[in-house]
Formats: structure tokens, C-alpha cells, sequence
């Protein structure tokens, strides 16, 4: 019978293809994940808070197994609604979340419809949660918030798109709050396109600051931010919560007078001079005619290499570092690009496919929720060669390993690919995943 299901290539007879290997998979990395999930409480979290408002009596697939298969979907990069069909019985997969068959296309997109602002609620709550547990593992030394925007394009008449004139394209134009240091994506609000990007931008941050406060309260707070976050409301927000910020302002001729002498001091430095880089330094006390009371402003006027214009950088701040510690701080901001670009490639944060912006806005906390995941497993559980790897990268060499499944009457045995280059780190991570000891309620 294996004989006549045999197909012959013509280009070489002794090679001969079938389809009775069994059962096989290319995704035997999730188990790892799986384990780091199970390991943290993750999945048992999810079990107890999470539930939509389902006026059905009975579903054989339950609101928190299609979250699971959700997040695995999403950490595999099967980001369609669609990829659920072609994984029904895919062996992994059913193997990881205890099914014989996984949830279809049609279940998925009617689980998606039943959210909403409760189910919002309950996903920001799972991810709190998960970071006390995270913290209990390894708590940072300080809390550094960078607050940014990106655009989420949609395609077609959606609630709550518009046309935003900063990136030039229809789309939802989210607020994200990112830790500087892990990468960690702390909070995400989807917004209607047309905002302007520090639009309530201090109540945004006012429930996050709170939420530290509470639970960490020992830990100290930061924040950077660029020029579209200069608002006296955010400030006082930022104040009152003893969080210490650096944010830009955009430049004026006020900021440049106040800034006029270390501009004329910089002319005198490359008076002879005009190709290297130069660059000076300052500070002053400035009220703009919407600030409650007046601000430290430190700023950085800087002649390029080559160049013979000046440049001008103001940051409003409460840190109390010299002028140019402060810039340097600031600058460094530069790396949640990085974060957002790993987000929205990686993640498929632009999932954004629904007629509905609340189930758009679940969605995109959904996917929040598989980038914190997987950020908490790459730092606290990944091979120490791998952490610093973006998740493309990652899936390649520890989640896409071909396994064959083997079964007894006692066990399932998952049969790895003998020539996988990786044994060593997949060893490591799973030593790794065993010795973690996180405080669980």
C-alpha cells in the first residue's frame, strides 16, 4: 500500500514522496512555551478571569481555551483567523491545549464579536497580574515608561479610522507604553486615526502610574516622552505621582532667546573651525503661558559635522542630572522603535480587521498580551545565546522544529528533528523554565 501512495521524481528515480509519515509538525518549539506558561500560571490565570459576555449555555470551545489558542496562533506567526482551519488537527497544537481538535475559523471570529469593554477589562487585569508574577521572578530597580504612537492601517470603513495627517495614511492611532529597559509593552489603547498623539495622554498614563504605585511602591518611576507630549496636563499627572520625566519641546523663538548665550558661545568655539562636530550645553526656568508654574528646561545646541547650522534640543524635566546626562537620558528613548517595529512585524499588532473598534481594541490587547508573553519568556526562561534575538529569528531556530508524534498506551512522545542545530539551547531553556520560582497566588 505504501508502495502504490508513492510518487517517483523524474529528476532523480530513487527518490520516492508520500504522505504516511504520520503524524508530524513543524511548530514542537511551543512546547517550551507552553511549559513557561504553565510555569508562571499563565494558563490558570487566564482560566479564572477570562470570559466574555456569551449568552450560549454550552460551547465545547470555552472563551479562555480560544484566548490560548489565540496567543499560540499569534506566537507561531499564524496571525489569519483563517490559519485555525488549516490547524485543526495539528498535533502540537491539539497537544498543548488538551483537545482533539482545535477551534475553527467560523468559532474564532464569532469569539472575537463577543468582546468588549468587559472582556477589555479582564485582559488588562490578566496582564497586571502576570507582571506581579514576572517581578516576583525578577523585580527591575527602576520603572522607566516610554510613551510613543504609532499607526495601525486599516483598509475599509471601520469605527473609529480616520486619515492622520502625520503619518499621511487611514488607519488607528494607538497610544503605547513601553519599559525602556526590558521592552516589556506595559499598557495599549487603541484610538480613533484623527487623534493627535499626546491627546489624553495624562489620563492615559494617570490609571498606569497608579497601578505602579500600588503594587510596586518602592521602585522609582520615569518617564520620557517626545515634543507631541508636551502638555501641561501630563505634567502635573506626572507630578503629583512622583514620577520624574524628560520630555521634549518642540523648538520656538523663546526657548532660542533663553538659550542665545551658549549659541553665541558656540560660534566663538568654531570660529575657526567650521567642519567638526561641536557642540554646548545649558539650562533655565521657563513658564509657557499654559504651565501652572515655571519648569526646568535643559538644552543642547550642537553644530554637526560638516555643517554650518546650529541645532536645538529643549527638554522639560524634574530629574535633577547636569544638562548633558539629561540629553543622553532622553536619547535613549530611540530604542522602543525597535519595540514597536517587533510589535507590529512580529505580532501582527495591525490586526485591526473588524467593522468594530471594540473588538479591534480587544484584538490589539490580545496580541499585547503574546508580545508580553513571549518578552517575559526570551528574558526569564530563553538560552542566554538567544535573549537578545527578535522573534523572527527565534521562531526559526527554537519554535519551527520538526517533531513526529509517537503514541503509547501510556504516553505521548514527541520525536524531535535528530539534525535540529539547537538541542543545546532548547536543553537550556527548558533547565531554565524548571528553575524559575515565581510567586503564584
Amino acid at each position: 500500500m505504501d508502495i502504490l501512495n508513492s510518487v517517483t521524481l523524474e529528476s532523480n528515480s530513487q527518490i520516492k514522496i508520500n504522505f504516511d509519515g504520520g503524524d508530524l509538525s513543524s511548530d514542537a518549539g511551543l512546547l517550551l512555551f507552553k511549559e513557561f506558561l504553565f510555569k508562571i500560571g499563565a494558563v490558570r490565570l487566564i482560566s479564572r478571569i477570562f470570559k466574555t459576555n456569551d449568552t450560549a449555555s454550552f460551547r465545547i470551545h470555552k472563551d479562555d481555551d480560544n484566548l490560548m489558542q489565540v496567543i499560540y496562533q499569534i506566537i507561531s506567526a499564524y496571525f489569519e483567523d483563517d490559519c485555525a482551519d488549516e490547524l485543526t488537527n495539528e498535533p502540537v497544537m491539539t497537544a498543548i491545549l488538551n483537545k482533539d481538535a482545535l477551534a475553527s475559523q467560523p468559532t474564532l471570529s464569532r469569539f472575537f464579536n463577543r468582546m468588549d469593554g468587559d472582556s477589555l477589562d479582564q485582559l488588562n487585569q490578566i496582564i497586571r497580574e502576570l507582571r506581579k508574577v514576572v517581578y516576583s521572578v525578577k523585580k527591575p530597580e527602576f520603572m522607566l515608561f516610554d510613551i510613543d504612537s504609532t499607526l495601525l492601517n486599516t483598509y475599509g470603513n471601520q469605527e473609529g479610522e480616520g486619515f492622520n495627517y502625520h503619518y499621511q495614511a487611514h488607519g488607528y492611532h494607538p497610544l503605547l507604553c513601553y519599559d525602556g529597559l526590558t521592552g516589556d509593552l506595559l499598557k495599549a489603547e487603541l484610538r480613533d486615526g484623527t487623534m493627535y498623539c499626546g491627546k489624553d495622554a495624562g489620563v492615559f498614563m494617570q490609571s498606569l502610574l497608579d497601578e505602579f504605585t500600588a503594587d510596586y511602591p518602592d521602585i522609582p518611576l520615569y518617564l520620557r516622552g517626545d515634543s507631541g507630549f508636551a502638555t501641561p496636563e501630563l505634567y502635573e499627572v506626572l507630578e503629583d505621582r512622583n514620577c520624574n520625566y524628560a520630555i521634549r519641546l518642540k523648538e520656538n523663538a523663546k526657548l532660542r532667546e533663553q538659550a542665545k548665550e551658549a549659541d553665541q558661545a558656540l560660534c566663538r568655539a568654531t570660529k575657526f573651525n567650521q567642519v567638526d562636530y561641536a557642540v554646548e550645553y545649558g539650562e533655565f526656568l521657563y513658564q509657557a503661558g499654559s504651565w501652572s508654574h515655571p519648569r526646568r528646561v535643559v538644552f543642547k545646541v550642537e553644530k554637526p559635522y560638516g555643517q554650518m547650522i546650529h541645532l536645538y534640543t529643549f527638554i522639560v524635566t524634574t530629574m535633577e542630572m547636569a544638562p548633558y546626562q539629561v540629553i543622553q537620558f532622553y536619547c535613549g528613548r530611540g530604542r522602543m522603535e525597535n519595540y514597536i517595529k517587533e510589535g507590529k512585524d512580529g505580532f501582527d499588532f495591525a490586526c485591526v480587521s473588524s467593522p468594530s473598534q471594540m473588538v479591534n481594541a480587544n484584538r490589539l490587547l490580545i496580541h499585547a498580551l503574546a508580545y508580553n508573553l513571549f518578552n517575559w519568556f526570551r528574558r526569564l526562561a530563553l538560552a542566554a545565546s538567544m535573549r537578545k534575538q527578535q522573534i523572527h529569528t527565534i521562531r526559526l531556530k527554537l519554535l519551527k522544529i520538526a517533531a513526529r508524534v509517537v503514541r503509547s498506551a501510556r504516553y505521548k512522545y514527541f520525536k524531535l528533528c535528530s539534525s535540529c542545530l539547537y538541542k543545546k539551547e532548547f536543553y537550556e531553556t527548558l533547565e531554565n523554565i524548571h528553575k524559575l520560582q515565581p510567586q503564584l497566588k
